[in-house]
């Protein structure tokens, strides 16, 4: 990509929130990389100044690089001004977009970077939004030449790049996957920042606007070989990994989905089925788990049941969601394993007349989810723009990940960096 007429390569937009220091903390990490061999010129942008000269602070002390804030831009704009947005966008080759929730923050950002010729990267995980900026902006950006990239965190590189990954070794046709995500804490257990709790709530809350937009879309279905792939209950056992597990309500599967349709029709690849589920240990975790989704469930329907959602993450979660998020500690001693069975057939079994074949199984792991891994995806993703221009789509346009990045070296980046992706097993049945 471009970056000689732009000061700064990236610019990481809502650097002093919870997400966004980590993100900042990362990319300063990577501008001194042993291994870099070109300049890195950067910034933070956000409304207060004072806030984002704290971020920086904070990240030269933890990296031991006292000048860092010297060394760094810094850009105040607001999402409610798009002027400011519209000046952040040209000093920028690609904005790393920490602010949301996106449904209320993400479209003015989106706007201007494709207005003013940045390529843009979220780490969002609301299908709604992904999905309305892809009809909204698709062929906006490929006229610019830009490339507007969502969902480029743990919301859900490691399940696109995942399913990509397990197609590309096994020793045939793939044709379904199931993912299984295993969160891995230390002894003073898991914490999520309520960033992620409001995200959830509102998406949830507006899930017949979600309906609506796919309706309106009048996508025709896309093909699938063997047999179709069957969804589990709400609660299933999983014999493999020994635990049970509850169907993941992320992002994921629209994401992956998106991928596959894309792939299909434009790399003329043989569509994956995908299912996406999280395991919660014993039948203990499993109860509470029940419990708390009958809360949300019964209190996202009402005005007044997600303002009390919002307000009170740390009572309807059972202390999993909070305002002040993880510590430190909690941060170190988390880590993340999604786990992929993946099905297929061998060159020459015809899937019309045969049961699958194949059997594989794969992993992602890495470090703790949101606030570690998030940040490396999302830096790594941006690097994988401004280097690996030639293995891009050749047009610009809304992409996910996997869409974006299937034919770049994305994963051989990420396993250098602690996110690691392996074969596990693989046979023919």
């Amino acid at each position: 990509m471009a970056t000689e007429r732009r000061p700064f390569h990236l610019v990481v937009f809502g650097a002093s929130g919870f997400t966004g220091q980590f993100v900042a903390e990362e990319v300063a990490r990577e501008q001194v990389d042993p291994e870099r061999t070109s300049r890195l010129p950067w910034a933070v942008a956000g409304r207060c100044r004072q806030k984002l000269q704290r971020v920086l602070e904070r990240a030269a002390l933890k990296l031991g690089r006292p000048t860092l804030p010297s060394e760094v831009g810094i850009i105040i704009c607001d999402t409610t001004n798009p002027a400011s947005l519209d000046e952040m966008a040209k000093q920028a080759t690609v904005v790393l977009n920490c602010v949301g929730p996106y449904r209320f923050y993400g479209e003015p950002v989106v706007k201007a970077c494709i207005e003013n010729g940045a390529s843009y990267i979220d780490i969002c995980g609301e299908p709604q939004f992904l999905e309305l900026m892809y009809w909204k902006y698709h062929e906006k950006a490929a006229e610019k030449g830009v490339y507007i990239i969502g969902s480029s965190g743990f919301d859900s590189i490691p399940a696109d790049l995942g399913v990509i990954y397990t197609r590309n070794k096994m020793n045939g046709t793939l044709t379904a996957v199931e993912s299984f995500l295993t969160i891995n804490s230390g002894p003073e257990g898991l914490c999520i920042h309520d960033g992620t709790w409001k995200s959830a709530i509102y998406g949830f809350g507006d899930q017949t606007n979600l309906k609506k937009l796919r309706n309106e879309s009048k996508l025709s279905p896309v093909p699938f070989l063997g047999p179709k792939l069957k969804r589990r209950w709400h609660i299933s056992y999983c014999r493999e990994l020994s635990r049970y597990a509850v169907s993941f309500l992320g992002a994921d599967v629209s994401v992956v989905r998106r991928t596959q349709r894309y792939l299909y029709e434009n790399l003329e690849n043989s569509p994956v089925q995908y299912a996406a589920y999280v395991t919660v240990g014993g039948i203990t975790s499993v109860i509470k788990l029940m419990f708390a989704g009958l809360f949300f469930l019964f209190f996202v329907r009402f005005g007044i049941g997600r303002q009390l959602l919002v307000k009170f993450p740390w009572f309807f979660t059972f202390g999993y969601f909070s305002k002040q998020g993880p510590t430190q500690k909690q941060i170190d001693a988390s880590s993340f394993t999604m786990t992929f069975f993946g099905q297929g057939y061998s060159q020459g079994v015809a899937p019309e007349k045969n049961k699958p074949n194949l059997r594989i199984c794969t992993q992602v792991k890495g470090p703790e989810a949101g606030y570690v891994a998030t940040p490396i995806a999302m830096v790594q993703a941006a690097l994988t723009l401004l280097n690996d221009a030639s293995d891009l789509p050749k047009a610009g346009g809304v992409f996910t990940p996997g869409a974006a990045f299937s034919r770049t070296k994305l994963i051989d980046r990420l396993n250098h960096r602690g996110i690691e992706f392996s074969v596990i097993s693989s046979s023919e049945v």
